[in-house]
């Protein structure tokens, strides 16, 4: 079934170019190739096998029958209001847990101020390759999508000043109304660092209340992904509808992109890192395999988390210094999805057309090295600080909607390079600190 899904979408594809066909004919076998497609989709159950699906047929409706996309769009208008709906709670809950649960970095001291150092050096790295790699392939010029609907750093001359205090909250449900997600970021840090400050039995009752908020709102993201397949189709028959089939060539690139990107990161940042530190090659990369392909398979780093924290355990890192880099990281030190996320907002402002300064790409960069913090290891969850950070840059959303027709294909990159990320960082911290022991004879197959 598998090949019967990619050959009906090498001849769905094939049969928007293919010219000396007679048009009749095209459009049989476009729709064939769909309806095939849905039969083995009904087989899988699968979400990303529907978002594939709807992909094809979205565009397929554009070529077709543009008249009928065009009024397509407010199925994925309201995909993207219930999405808007998830992003401040979210960043709130998340960011406000992440640094409050770590109220005793003060007894860790030295390793806790070592992990976030490294974090945030990492990170940093990663979102400066992510947006030198799409500058350079401009993976998203050409593409033609809807003009922006709203206003923001990208149609306004600010000054500096303003710029400036357009970080500073004033009123959070102001921030929140208006979609000022670096003023919900810096309340939430404020809000945290505050929460850790106070003594234990007056913090926990609130803690527990950020935990379960941010639980609740992945499972509202996950009955909010369950309508994606409307929205992501509604949007590309749309986009095809007004534009024409021109956007998919540039997702082909844009995939290049990333994976080459990733690649670059991976030797030119992490394996320095790990020569520096003297982590030992070999007994790494035998160690990281099995998490990692998890990772890749799943498209989710917390799958593979019990079997990383096992391996770097059995390399000989204390179990402490696992126990709390490694959740820390989850939170910190996701070097794959901050990489992904400035690539993908930079691509949709070229696909929107619209020019940014190096000062409004390096605010955006700050916001996403902020906001990327709150990303857990979901699936698509990347999707929520996507676009909250282009639609507080006035950016149109319908090119986010189309990624989510490649976003399985990225997000399998982009979450292994998490896994690798962390698990080196966890060995890193350990060797700085002097604590990283020989591997034991019992846990030799490491």
């Amino acid at each position: 079934m598998a090949v019967l899904l990619t050959l009906s979408a090498v001849l769905s594809a094939v049969s928007y170019w293919v010219s000396p066909i007679p048009t009749n004919i095209l459009v049989t076998a476009r729709w064939l190739a769909i309806l095939a497609s849905c039969v083995y989709g009904v087989s899988r159950r699968s979400l990303t096998t529907w978002i594939f699906i709807a992909m094809l047929a979205g565009a397929a409706i554009g070529h077709d029958w543009p008249h009928v996309a065009l009024n397509m769009r407010v199925i994925s208008m309201i995909f993207l209001k219930l999405i808007k709906a998830i992003v401040a709670p979210l960043l709130f809950a998340t960011l406000v847990s992440g640094i409050a649960a770590h109220s005793d970095l003060k007894k860790v001291g030295r390793m806790g101020i070592k992990a976030i150092v490294y974090f945030e050096a990492v990170t940093t790295l990663a979102l400066v390759i992510g947006l030198v790699s799409i500058n350079l392939s401009r993976a998203g010029s050409g593409a033609k999508v809807p003009a922006a609907s709203g206003e923001g750093l990208a149609g306004q001359k600010a000054s500096a000043t303003d710029t400036i205090l357009q970080i500073f909250p004033e009123n959070l449900a102001k921030s929140v109304s208006e979609g000022q997600i670096l003023q919900v970021v810096v309340f939430s840090i404020l809000f945290g660092i505050a929460l850790a400050m106070v003594r234990e039995s007056r913090r926990l009752p609130l803690l527990n209340f950020t935990e379960s908020l941010a639980e609740t709102m992945f499972k509202f993201t996950n009955i909010v992904m369950h309508f994606a397949p409307f929205g992501v189709g509604a949007a590309i028959a749309y986009t095809v509808g007004s534009t024409g089939t021109g956007i998919l060539l540039n997702l082909a690139k844009l995939l290049v992109t990333l994976y080459v990107a990733l690649f670059v990161f991976v030797a030119g940042v992490l394996l320095p890192v790990a020569l520096l530190a003297g982590v030992p090659l070999k007994r790494f990369v035998a160690a990281v395999a099995e998490p990692v392909s998890i990772a890749f398979a799943t498209a989710n780093s917390e799958a593979a988390l019990p079997r990383a924290m096992e391996a770097m355990e059995a390399m000989g890192v204390p179990r402490q210094v696992v126990a709390f880099v490694m959740p820390t990281g989850y939170s910190f030190n996701l070097d794959g999805s901050t990489l992904y996320l400035s690539l993908a907002s930079i691509f949709v402002a070229q696909a929107a057309g619209i020019h940014l300064s190096v000062g409004q790409q390096l605010l955006m960069m700050l916001t996403l090295m902020l906001t990327s913090k709150g990303v857990a290891g979901v699936s698509r969850a990347s999707l929520v600080i996507l676009l909250g950070t282009v639609g507080s840059f006035g950016l149109p959303v319908e090119p986010v909607f189309i990624l989510l027709g490649i976003d399985q294909l990225m997000d399998m990159g982009r979450t292994s390079v998490n896994v690798l990320g962390n698990c080196l960082a966890t060995v890193v911290i350990g060797r700085w600190e002097g604590d990283f022991g020989e591997i034991s004879s019992r846990r030799a197959q490491y």
